[in-house]
């Protein structure tokens, strides 16, 4: 095997081994599998088990029912091997002769992908009806060291397992023997598997059998004619064969080679893939030692090339199916973008939370972090503090009552906008599925009907009911004020000093304090300070598709009140707001995503972005690989 021979053969197994890690990412794509797609079934039972192998030839007695194959099979074998009959005696499984030792040299199951290798003993055997694909094999001392011969079921049988066991002896084989009669050479089904033989540029000897010579001398040509106008097939040899059915049965009927010459619509025989026999005197050839004389080598490689050239066929072969992909990947591209902006639900009503829940905890992750002298003194302040609130707390609760819990409070209007979220939700996705693309419609009547509202709310209102609301706050607040603190590292260190000033100075600083939830005056003051803004709605977009939150309203205000010292502190705690909200949205958002949409958003994502896989590109570069080979080769040899 030369070089470049070797490096052809790397690069198709290279090629073949990326094919399966694509496949299976396309299984989003609802796309026919690879396997029974004929550039494939090329590369499995032809490519890959042949093209690194020494040079041998598969050649396979082929053609319709009853029309004689075994009997010229018989014939190769010196031998009466397969079982013949007046009748159709109806080949099930492919039989193949072995050369002496070729079994030894080669692996016959590499040969024969997806079939069972039986050895041969009983010439019945093959007319068993079975599931399992199986060649029986048997070796043989009559045939060419590197010839494997095989007969093979109808090509036109009613029953399709037989077609799928021609068509794979068809892909592995390198010469077919065409046995034709004058009923079957223009049957359809014939000329449609001779059309796929053509267009791997097999070596095909035609024989028309059962003829009547000297009077079908005149008609043969024509039959001759019109099926390699049909078939696009270039006969490498042409025998005919005389209707004898006792020397059919005795293994001694007689093969006349014909001259031939195609018609103007056929193209030329190619030089390096013709046989040239030795003359015979005696008049009637052996069909055996005339195989003897195919140029192996010339005709494997040519019936190689063939092959590779349908697998890189542009609408047919592996870059019909990239095609293919990228197109279906496109319809789930522009499902997904349509999925992800139609599920975009802008809830207005999403409450906000008080300014006291938001000041008590501000302050306690400062005093989290006061040290010394400061949390000594501060603490004492506070506790003073809290001690002459006491008599406000005292008298609003005797005139309004025990206070319900704040967080409470918000837990409640907050399941009122989950409520209210869902339902619209629901009315959106009823609306995609009455307008959707065919893609997603499946997908969202899959959703709908096994997600009812009952249900999806009563698992929302588990996982409200048990969420951990303080942990929600104490977090974001805590997020926020380390935001603060390395966004702005000099005015942290400024409030922090002040805090330590604030002290031995308290009364002096308790407004900038109360800004940032430091000191008692918060404990007294919060309760009874303006909370207009507290008890509106923050209108948020929330995309439940893909989760993302955003505030679409405040950041104006919030914005042009930072301008000033008094502004910024506000600032801060409007951004603190509407972080928490924010936040809480993404919650419910995640959740829906996990309890409604489930795998749908990233299964939509993962279809659209095959083609910039790894898997995509690498099977891409391989091709290119195998097409800049084929064309280099060609310009050798041209």
């Amino acid at each position: 095997m030369t070089g470049q021979h070797q490096q052809l053969a790397a690069t198709v197994q290279q090629l073949f081994e990326c094919l399966e890690p694509l496949e299976r990412r396309c299984a989003l794509l609802n796309l026919d599998p690879l396997a029974g797609r004929e550039w494939f079934e090329l590369l499995r039972q032809k490519l890959i088990p042949q093209l690194s192998d020494d040079a041998f030839l598969v050649v396979a007695v082929v053609g319709g029912t009853n029309i004689g194959k075994s009997v010229l099979f018989n014939h190769i074998a010196g031998c009466r091997v397969s079982a013949t009959s007046p009748l159709a005696s109806g080949t099930k499984h492919p039989v193949c002769l072995v050369p002496s030792g070729f079994a030894e040299r080669h692996d016959l199951r590499s040969i024969f992908p997806g079939f069972r290798l039986d050895e041969w003993t009983d010439s019945d055997a093959a007319l068993q009806e079975r599931d399992e694909h199986i060649v029986f094999w048997r070796t043989s001392n009559d045939i060419a060291d590197n010839l494997l011969v095989l007969d093979t079921p109808d090509i036109d049988s009613d029953a399709r397992v037989n077609w799928v066991r021609a068509d794979a002896i068809r892909r592995c084989a390198d010469v077919l023997i065409a046995v034709l009669t004058q009923q079957k050479y223009n049957d359809a089904a014939v000329k449609t598997f001779f059309r796929r033989a053509a267009a791997e540029d097999k070596a095909v000897i035609v024989v028309f059998n059962q003829c009547l010579l000297p009077e079908d001398e005149t008609y043969w040509p024509v039959w001759l004619e019109t099926f390699c106008n049909e078939t696009h097939v270039v006969p490498r040899i042409v025998y005919i064969i005389p209707n004898d059915r006792r020397a059919a049965e005795d293994n001694r009927l007689e093969f006349h080679e014909r001259p031939w010459s195609s018609g103007a619509s056929q193209p030329p025989l190619p030089e390096e893939a013709s046989c040239v026999l030795p003359a015979n005197a005696h008049g009637p050839r052996s069909l055996a030692d005339d195989l003897s004389w195919l140029r192996f080598e010339e005709i494997k490689l040519r019936s190689l090339r063939g092959a590779i050239r349908e697998v890189l066929h542009p609408h047919g072969g592996i870059p019909g199916w990239l095609t293919e992909v990228l197109a279906r990947s496109g319809e789930f591209q522009a499902a997904a973008t349509r999925f992800s902006s139609e599920s975009v639900v802008r809830i207005r009503d999403w409450p906000n939370v008080t300014n006291r829940l938001l000041v008590d905890e501000v302050r306690r992750w400062w005093k989290s972090r006061q040290e010394g002298w400061s949390r000594r003194i501060n603490g004492a302040y506070d506790a003073v503090g809290s001690t002459l609130a006491w008599p406000f707390r005292a008298i609003h609760n005797r005139v309004a009552g025990e206070p319900v819990p704040a967080l409470d409070v918000y837990r409640e209007r907050e399941w009122s906008a989950i409520l209210m979220t869902v339902e619209e939700i629901f009315d959106r996705m009823e609306w995609m599925l009455e307008s959707g693309s065919d893609l997603l419609k499946p997908r969202l009547e899959q959703l709908l009907a096994g997600k009812s509202r009952a249900g999806l709310l009563k698992r929302l209102r588990n996982e409200h009911q048990q969420l951990d609301m303080p942990e929600e706050l104490k977090h974001t607040v805590a997020e926020q004020m380390r935001a603060f603190r390395e966004d702005s590292p000099e005015l942290y260190r400024f409030y922090r000093q002040l805090n330590n000033i604030s002290a031995a100075v308290r009364p002096m600083t308790s407004v900038v304090l109360f800004s940032l939830g430091w000191g008692p005056a918060g404990e007294a003051v919060a309760p009874f300070v303006a909370d207009a803004a507290a008890q509106a709605v923050v209108p948020i977009i929330a995309d439940m598709a893909g989760g993302a939150t955003t505030a679409v309203a405040g950041e104006a205000a919030v914005s042009g009140a930072a301008a000033s010292g008094a502004g910024f502190l506000h600032a801060k705690f409007q951004r603190l707001r509407t972080a928490f909200t924010a936040r809480r949205v993404d919650w419910l958002g995640r959740l829906l995503k996990h309890e409604l949409l489930g795998t749908l958003p990233d299964e939509l994502l993962a279809a659209a972005t095959i083609p910039q896989s790894d898997a995509f590109l690498n099977v891409r570069s391989h091709v290119g690989r195998l097409e800049q080979h084929l064309a280099s080769e060609h310009h050798v040899r041209t």
